[in-house]
C-alpha cells in the first residue's frame, strides 16, 4: 500500500508540471491585459505595473520565476488585489467551498444511495422506474437550471429561506440543495447498476436460502459490494463539487473559491489563476488517490492486483 501512495504521488509531479505550463501559456496568450479599465490610464502608469509584476520580462524568464515562486509556496502579489497573495484568497475562500461541497455530497449520499437501493431491489415496478426517471431528469439539468429555480420557488415564491449570502444556516440550504440533487441523480443511478450486479451473485442467493430476510440480504450482504460504483466516482465528485462549484456560488452570491476563481478569470490575473488551478488539481488527485485506498479497503481482491 504504501509503495502504491508514492508511486502515485510520483506521477502526480509531471502531471501538475503539465497543467501548469498549459495555463500559463494560456494566460499569456490570451488576449487583454490584467491592467485594462473602461478609463483611460497614462502609460507610464501601466508600465509601471507591469514592471512591478515582472511583466516585461521575456516569457521564458516570467515561466521560470512563477514556477519556482509556486513551488516555494513564496506567492506573488496579485494584480486584482493589491497587498493580497493567492495564498490569502485560498486560505479565506476554500472553506466556504469545502463546506458547500461537503453538505451537497450528503444530500447526494442521503438521496441517491437509498433510491438506488430501493430501485434495484424492486427492479422493473414503479419503485424502480419513478426514482431513475428523477434522476434522468437531474442528469439532465445542470446547476444553472436548477439554482434558479429553486431560488425562485423556495427563495421569492415562497419566501422560505435566503437565496444570497453565507451567514445563517439557512443561506446554505440552497446552494447545497443545487450541486447535492445534480450528483445525486448520477450517485442513484450507480448504485442500482451495482446493487443489481450484485443481488445476482451466488452469496446473496445463498443468503436468501438459507432464510435470510430481504432486508437482509439487500443492506447487510449486497450493500458492502454494490456501492463499490459510488465509491469509485466518490473522489471526482467530491472533487467537483468543491472545484466546480463556479456557477452555483455565483448564483447565490457564496463567498468561495470558485467566485474567486471566475472574477481572476475576467481580470486576468495571473498569479490568482495558476495558485487556484494547481490548488484545484492537487485536490483532485488527492481525492482520486483517497478513493483508490478506500476501494481496496472495501474490496480485498484489489490487494492482490
Amino acid at each position: 500500500m504504501l509503495a502504491f501512495i508514492l508511486k502515485r504521488l510520483a506521477q502526480a509531479i509531471p502531471v501538475l508540471l503539465a497543467i501548469y505550463t498549459i495555463t500559463f501559456f494560456m494566460i499569456r496568450f490570451s488576449p487583454g491585459s490584467p491592467f485594462s479599465d473602461e478609463r483611460k490610464v497614462a502609460e507610464h502608469i501601466i508600465e509601471a505595473q507591469n514592471e512591478y509584476y515582472g511583466f516585461n520580462d521575456p516569457l521564458p524568464v516570467q515561466y521560470y520565476n512563477t514556477l519556482v515562486r509556486h513551488l516555494s509556496f513564496d506567492f506573488p502579489p496579485l494584480s486584482s488585489h493589491p497587498g493580497l497573495t493567492a495564498a490569502d484568497i485560498i486560505t479565506e475562500s476554500f472553506p466556504v467551498s469545502l463546506e458547500l461541497g461537503i453538505w451537497a455530497m450528503l444530500i447526494a449520499l442521503a438521496l441517491g444511495i437509498p433510491a438506488g437501493v430501493i430501485a434495484a431491489a424492486r427492479q422493473n415496478t414503479t419503485l424502480d422506474y419513478a426514482p431513475m426517471s428523477l434522476a434522468m431528469v437531474g442528469i439532465c439539468l445542470p446547476t444553472f437550471v436548477i439554482g434558479p429555480i429553486l431560488a425562485l420557488v423556495f427563495g421569492i415564491w415562497l419566501q422560505w429561506t435566503s437565496v444570497s449570502g453565507w451567514s445563517t444556516a439557512g443561506d446554505r440550504l440552497l446552494p447545497s440543495l443545487t450541486l447535492g440533487l445534480f450528483y445525486a441523480a448520477y450517485i442513484a443511478r450507480l448504485t442500482r447498476g451495482g446493487m443489481l450486479e450484485i443481488l445476482s451473485s451466488d452469496f446473496v442467493r445463498t443468503a436468501r436460502a438459507k432464510g435470510a430476510s430481504e432486508f437482509r440480504a439487500v443492506v447487510v450482504h449486497a450493500l458492502r459490494g454494490g456501492i463499490l460504483p459510488v465509491v469509485s466516482f466518490l473522489g471526482p465528485a467530491l472533487a467537483g463539487l468543491v472545484t466546480g462549484s463556479f456557477v452555483v456560488e455565483s448564483i447565490f452570491q457564496v463567498p468561495g473559491l470558485g467566485r474567486h476563481f471566475v472574477e481572476a478569470t475576467f481580470n486576468k490575473d495571473q498569479s490568482l489563476i495558476l495558485s487556484t488551478v494547481l490548488f484545484y488539481a492537487a485536490l483532485i488527485m488527492l481525492a482520486n488517490l483517497s478513493v483508490d485506498i478506500i476501494q481496496v479497503l472495501l474490496n480485498p481482491k484489489l490487494r492482490h492486483k
